[in-house]
């Protein structure tokens, strides 16, 4: 396997991770304009923002990882279930339940 294959499967690998983590940043970001609730400081949003789409990128990225260690493949969809487990989970207790 040559160098550009390792990067794009490892890139598809991580694909749903990302996927996940923006999903749940849009989210929040979207729950809150609804809510109508003003931000303390509007960069200070921002920073919480990036913070948490690190957080739940790397947390998904282990769920990821551990799946392929458990089941010894890729693509479970019992890995998927537990990515969105621990990425909602990792999300709730970042915006303090």
């Amino acid at each position: 396997m040559g160098a550009l294959d390792l990067l794009i499967h490892g890139l598809n690998f991580a694909a749903p991770a990302l996927g996940v983590a923006v999903f749940m940043l849009l989210f929040k970001l979207i729950a809150r304009k609804l809510a109508k609730r003003p931000h303390a400081r509007a960069d200070s949003a921002w920073v919480s923002a990036w913070v948490q789409l690190g957080v739940n990128f790397a947390v998904g990225l282990l769920m990821l990882a551990g799946g392929l260690w458990f089941f010894g493949r890729d693509g479970m969809m019992a890995t998927y279930g537990a990515l969105l487990v621990g990425v909602a989970t990792c999300q709730w207790v970042m915006n303090r339940g």
